[in-house]
C-alpha cells in the first residue's frame, strides 16, 4: 500500500511539470530522451537475462506501442490543453482495455462503447472561452491515441508474459523501452529538425526526474506494490491518480479553469468509469 500510495504522488506531478516545465520542446525529442534514460535505469537487467529472439522482437514491438507511441501521442497533447485536462482525459483508458478484449463480442462491447460517448460529453462540458475548440478536440484525440496504444501494449504485455512463464518484468520492460525509443525516434528526428532542441538546465533536471524517477523508478516500486497488494487495494491506487494528477496541476502549478464544468465533466467521467467492470480499471496509464 505504502509503495503504491508514493509512486502515485510521484506520478501526480508528471502531468503538471511536462505541461508547465517543458512548455516549448518539441514533444517528440521530449518523449524520446525520458524513454532513452529509462532504457538506460532497465538496461543492466536485460543484460543479465536470457531472452531468446523470438521474444525479444515481440517485446520491442509491444515497446514501441505502449511506450513509443503511447509516449509520443501523450506528450504532444500538452501543446494542446493544460495539464489537469490530460490528467483528466487518460480516465478512458479501462474502455479501451474493455474493447479490445471484447472485440469479438459485441454484446460485451456494448458497455464501453457507452462508457465512451459519456467521456466525449465530459470533455465536451469543459470547453471554456478561454480554451479554443480545435485545441480542446486535438488534445483531446491525441490523448486517447494515447490511451489505446497504452491498453493495447499492455493486453499484449500480459499475453506474452503468460506465454513466457519465468520472464522477469525488470529485463522485459528494458526491451520495450529499447523498443519505445526505436519508435519515437523518427518522429523524434522530424521536431529536431522543425524546431530544435534547446532545454536550459531546469527542464534538463525534469527530464531526468521524468526519465529516472517517473518511469524507472516508479514502474519498479509499482510493479513491487502491485505484487503485495489486494486486487481492490490496487484498483483504488490507480484511480487515485487521476485526482490527484489534476489536484496537482491547479494547487501546485496554479494552472487557470472553471471549477463548475470541470467538476461537472469529472463527475460525468467518474459515471462512465463505473460502467466497465472492475478488472479493467486497475489498467490505468502510468505515465
Amino acid at each position: 500500500m505504502i509503495l503504491l500510495l508514493l509512486t502515485s504522488l510521484v506520478w501526480a506531478f508528471s502531468f503538471g511539470l511536462i505541461g508547465n516545465r517543458l512548455a516549448g520542446l518539441d514533444p517528440a525529442v521530449v518523449a524520446v530522451v525520458r524513454l532513452s534514460l529509462s532504457l538506460l535505469f532497465f538496461a543492466p537487467c536485460a543484460c543479465r537475462a536470457g531472452i531468446g529472439m523470438a521474444t525479444a522482437v515481440r517485446l520491442l514491438l509491444l515497446g514501441g506501442v505502449e511506450f513509443g507511441l503511447m509516449y509520443v501521442f501523450y506528450t504532444s497533447a500538452f501543446t494542446c490543453l493544460p495539464s489537469h485536462l490530460v490528467a483528466l482525459f487518460t480516465v478512458t483508458t479501462p474502455f479501451y482495455v474493455a474493447l479490445l478484449a471484447n472485440l469479438g463480442a459485441p454484446r460485451r462491447a456494448a458497455r464501453p462503447l457507452l462508457a465512451a460517448g459519456l467521456a466525449v460529453a465530459g470533455a465536451a462540458i469543459v470547453r471554456r472561452q478561454t480554451l479554443d475548440a480545435t485545441h480542446l478536440w486535438t488534445g483531446f484525440a491525441l490523448v486517447q491515441a494515447s490511451n489505446l496504444c497504452f491498453a493495447a501494449g499492455q493486453l499484449g504485455y500480459r499475453r506474452l508474459m503468460l506465454h513466457t512463464g519465468e520472464l522477469r518484468n525488470a529485463p522485459a520492460m528494458a526491451w520495450m523501452y529499447a523498443g519505445g525509443v526505436m519508435a519515437a525516434l523518427p518522429f523524434a528526428v522530424i521536431g529536431w529538425r522543425a524546431h530544435g532542441f534547446a532545454p536550459d538546465w531546469p527542464q534538463l533536471a525534469v527530464l531526468g526526474y521524468l526519465g529516472i524517477v517517473a518511469s524507472g523508478i516508479c514502474f519498479w516500486l509499482w510493479n513491487s506494490g502491485a505484487r503485495r497488494a489486494h486486487s481492490a487495494t490496487l484498483a483504488v491506487m490507480n484511480n487515485a491518480k487521476i485526482p490527484l494528477g489534476v489536484a496537482a496541476s491547479l494547487l501546485v502549478f496554479r494552472e487557470p479553469t472553471d471549477l463548475r464544468r470541470l467538476v461537472a465533466a469529472a463527475v460525468l467521467m467518474a459515471v462512465a468509469v463505473a460502467l466497465c467492470e472492475l478488472p479493467f480499471a486497475t489498467l490505468r496509464p502510468n505515465r
